[in-house]
């Protein structure tokens, strides 16, 4: 690659990386409801949970899947599926695997919020990788599609590590920046899949697969679960709904 083009390349990445970071920053919304209704927000946990649901899954099927398979590649939208699917099993593995000693905190609700935030961390990379992906395809309104679905699903991340530790009574500020950190790592996968998208086209429906398959992986190994562990069905199955509702009016909206 030459001078001029590495120079010519920089707007767009700076690009990304900002649309990486106002998605971690989404993720800080979410511990603002707990700073309104302290632990009475846990009520409403099954709904957010849904909508994660909702939003994730559609974003998954709508803003990856269906574009990788219009690369007319199945082989390597299948390996990607595979592959992430995989990594996020074996991330899941590791962290349970590798659980902090309960004597090295506090109490049992700080290491159950501890245990949220390393969940919640390692799989906001392959949600980076998406945003870098969709960025770096030539399929208009893509991009924003899946930023604004990572974005809005970030937000009950959010949640789900400010009940914990406000439990635990830490800081209002503590609280949104933690959630912020859960997804730090989404600014730099976000721009690593977009330099190597951008400059090996042949791994655009491998990389839309991988991100899929971690989206869809997450969904059903860890968030349907959380959504009906209180056996609120109904408030779950309505959350998940909305989310999968707001998406799907978004593809409509952007033309996806």
């Amino acid at each position: 690659m030459g001078l001029y083009r590495v120079r010519s390349r920089v707007p767009e990445v700076v690009v990304v990386a900002v649309v990486g970071i106002l998605t971690a920053l989404a993720t800080g919304l979410g511990a603002v409801p707990v700073f309104l209704l302290g632990d009475r927000v846990a009520d409403f946990r099954p709904f957010l949970w849904g909508l994660t649901i909702g939003l994730m899954g559609v974003a998954a099927v709508v803003g990856l899947l269906l574009p990788a398979l219009d690369e007319h590649e199945p082989g390597a939208v299948v390996a990607g599926i595979a592959v992430g699917v995989g990594f996020l099993l074996l991330v899941r593995r590791w962290l349970a695997a590798h659980e902090v000693s309960p004597t090295r905190l506090r109490s049992a609700g700080g290491r159950r919020a501890l245990l949220v935030f390393l969940v919640l961390f390692a799989h906001s990379l392959p949600e980076g990788f998406a945003i870098g992906t969709a960025w770096a395809s030539n399929r208009e309104g893509l991009g924003l599609f899946v930023f604004l679905a990572i974005a809005l699903q970030n937000i009950p991340e959010g949640t789900s590590i400010a009940i914990p530790m406000a439990a635990e009574r830490f800081r209002a500020r503590d609280q949104f920046w933690a959630a912020v950190g859960t997804s730090a790592p989404q600014p730099f996968g976000a721009v690593l899949a977009f330099l190597l998208v951008d400059e090996i086209s042949g791994l655009l429906p491998f990389s839309f697969g991988f991100a899929a398959g971690a989206m869809l992986a997450l969904v059903v190994v860890e968030l349907v679960p959380q959504a009906l562990l209180s056996r609120s069905y109904a408030a779950a199955c309505g959350g998940a709904a909305a989310g999968a509702t707001v998406m799907l009016a978004l593809a409509a909206l952007l033309g996806v």
